[in-house]
């Protein structure tokens, strides 16, 4: 763990790297989670609270500056692994917790692993410990609004504070306090964090989830909740047979209708969205469906349904991790009614299929190559040149943004986004030659240069890379729209987190934004979102990134959910519409906790990991539920032989 998943990400203090070496995180944890210890990841302990990711409990002890025989006052023990790490290096450690029951499991666990250096106290820890300040260092293992005023008088001068501090309870920005001098202090802005909150007199208040100090609930409807949204929903019997005409009339003349899912290895949502998405192309005259997908895997699709005579690569579309989010029989079937559906129209009238991520480097690299081989191979040798650059990374591009951020290699900037230039120099000769394929070299080349700065950006930690990553999909979204001409209208298929407006979302308290929020900004009402969610059932997803797919169980939901909330209707499926002003929409306001499932799931950590806090009716002007919900069905490889040679996952 030490290795893999804290030095490579820069952490370098030899004393935090030998502390973490040391210390036993599985003594922290209950037993049934113990396999899961040297996993960078939180964990749940008792009394809703979490042993935090090893590489935040390294990160936050190395800004600290530890060079041993201080003495240093923790808030918050929770488990006690932190408090153990910091005892590995410093001489005293004093620490404080709020819940009771963690107090005393963790001094009784501390002084069974011979930690006599850590001193537990149960009390209100914004307050501190003033009966052993000052203090050399001061770490705060939850989120408050501000800094307290006590902890940095009971910093010593010179001492370093490091707190998380943000505007809600569940997001903010890691900050790092220098004493300087008796009354002045110096302040560094570090990486966005997602902590627990930190309760207290010079903290939050008891149960705060407000996304802001002042924010109070608003005074309650005179009828449940759960019973408005109940009157006001539209129930349905199932995807096929679910009238749609009301849906299509809220979604008016909308330009850009955005279907999202709350995980990605849900059927229903795929099947349910692929309906709306056929009511729309028959019904409204909506030519473009733009995916979370890999865009020269979506073209794969994209020739096959629009009867295009583009030669057929000789990779496989989707066949990088995770397979089953487009390599599924949900998407086949769509993909099936695509084809028949467009070989009844003329060509400018087809819909077509695109891919808005951002991952697929090298068969982007590939694509432009091969184009250039047919078209110019001159520049093809030129390009070939540039991009072996990347070559070294191919196995693992992740791996890049590392070595070029850390100086060990060098930025392969300069040398992508001069072979886009030379295509873009080259847009009249190679148009004439055709104007389709030089649109689709073009976009290889733009995320070859967009996915080498992802790659780098990952490494900085924050909000950077997500608002690249999405910011992409979005200027992407925008070039199809252009290419297809004046009046086009699109589908867009990607998870909740991508497509709700990041701004009514904790995401946006982090610095998020995403392609929800820009297409807002951009289009007005012109767009029309919709969000999916589900109360239990299963899911396909992995335990790990790159790691098989398995069928998940799906927990029921967090009490303090909208999900929940859906849930208590005791509807089984239903529609409902969030834009109109009336009693549900005033109650929906009020934040609660949204569940968020991608690739990865892990049930055992499902509240620090899927969960993030959200103003649902600014998210999202429609939501669709459904209360139980089963995984998709991934299609096998042998399923696939047989089909015609430009089917779009490749033989």
């Amino acid at each position: 763990m030490v290795q893999d998943q804290i030095a490579v990400r820069g952490i370098r203090d030899r004393r935090v790297l030998a502390a973490m070496r040391r210390v036993p995180r599985e003594k922290f944890l209950q037993e049934s989670l113990q396999e899961f210890a040297y996993q960078d990841t939180p964990l749940p302990i008792e009394s809703d609270q979490t042993i935090s990711q090893p590489y935040i409990v390294a990160y936050m002890t190395e800004c600290m500056g530890l060079k041993g025989g201080e003495r240093v006052l923790e808030i918050g023990t929770g488990s006690g692994y932190a408090a153990a790490v910091l005892a590995e290096i410093a001489a005293e450690v004093y620490t404080i917790e709020r819940y009771a029951n963690l107090a005393a499991s963790a001094t009784e666990r501390l002084a069974r692993l011979g930690y006599g250096n850590v001193h537990v106290l149960h009390g209100d820890g914004t307050r501190g410990w003033p009966e052993h300040a000052p203090y050399d260092a001061i770490l705060v293992a939850a989120g408050g609004p501000e800094i307290p005023p006590s902890l940095r008088e009971q910093l010593a001068i010179g001492g370093r504070l490091v707190i998380p501090v943000g505007p809600t309870a569940r997001s903010q920005k890691l900050v790092r306090i220098t004493r300087v001098a008796e009354h002045r202090y110096d302040e560094d802005e570090l990486i966005a964090v997602a902590f627990v909150p930190l309760i207290g007199q010079e903290g939050w208040e008891e149960g705060a989830e407000q996304p802001t100090r002042e924010r109070r609930p608003s005074p309650a409807p005179a009828r449940p909740l759960f019973s408005l949204l109940t009157e006001a929903c539209e129930p349905f019997s199932d995807i096929e047979s679910a009238n749609l005409d009301a849906l299509i009339e809220r979604i008016g003349d909308a330009r850009v209708v955005l279907l999202g899912e709350a995980t990605h290895g849900t059927s229903e949502f795929y099947r349910m969205r692929a309906r709306i998405t056929r009511e729309l192309i028959e019904r409204r005259g909506f030519t473009i469906i733009a995916a979370e997908a890999d865009w020269p895997d979506a073209a794969r699709i994209d020739d096959y349904i629009r009867h295009l005579e583009h030669p057929a690569a000789e990779w496989v579309a989707f066949s990088r991790f995770p397979t089953w989010m487009w390599r599924n029989h949900e998407v086949r079937e769509l993909v099936d009614w695509l084809r028949d559906h467009n070989g009844k129209q003329p060509a400018e009238r087809r819909t077509g299929f695109y891919g808005l991520d951002l991952y697929s480097l090298y068969t982007s690299i590939s694509a432009v190559l091969a184009y250039l081989d047919d078209v110019d191979p001159k520049t093809a040798a030129v390009a070939r040149r540039r991009y072996g650059c990347l070559s070294p990374w191919e196995s693992d591009p992740a791996t890049y943004g590392y070595a070029a951020l850390t100086e060990t290699y060098r930025s392969c900037e300069s040398d992508v986004v001069h072979m886009l230039e030379a295509l873009l120099a080259s847009r009249m000769r190679y148009l004439g030659a055709d104007g389709e394929r030089y649109f689709d070299a073009v976009q290889n080349a733009r995320l070859v240069e967009q996915a080498e700065r992802y790659y780098r950006l990952m490494y900085y930690g924050g909000s950077a890379s997500w608002n690249h990553r999405d910011t992409h999909m979005f200027e992407t979204l925008q070039r199809v729209m252009e290419v297809r001409g004046v009046g086009a209208k699109a589908v867009v298929w990607a998870h909740n987190s991508h497509l709700g407006d990041a701004s009514a979302t904790e995401m946006g308290a982090r610095g998020e934004i995403n392609v929800g929020q820009l297409c807002r900004e951009a289009l007005g009402n012109a767009v029309y979102s919709i969000g999916f969610g589900t109360d239990h059932g299963t899911v396909a997803a992995a335990s790990d990134w790159g790691a098989a797919m398995e069928i998940k169980e799906v927990r029921p939901s967090n009490e303090r959910s909208y999900e929940r909330l859906c849930h208590e209707t005791r509807v089984p499926r239903f529609m409902v519409g969030l834009r109109a002003e009336r009693g549900l929409r005033s109650g929906l306001l009020e934040p609660r906790l949204e569940r968020a499932i991608g690739v990865i799931y892990r049930p055992e950590t499902e509240l620090a990991s899927h969960y993030f806090m959200a103003h649902l009716p600014r998210q999202f002007d429609e939501y669709i539920w459904f209360d139980e919900s089963r995984a998709v069905r991934p299609l096998k490889s042998q399923e696939l032989s047989g089909m015609p040679e430009t089917y779009p996952y490749g033989l």
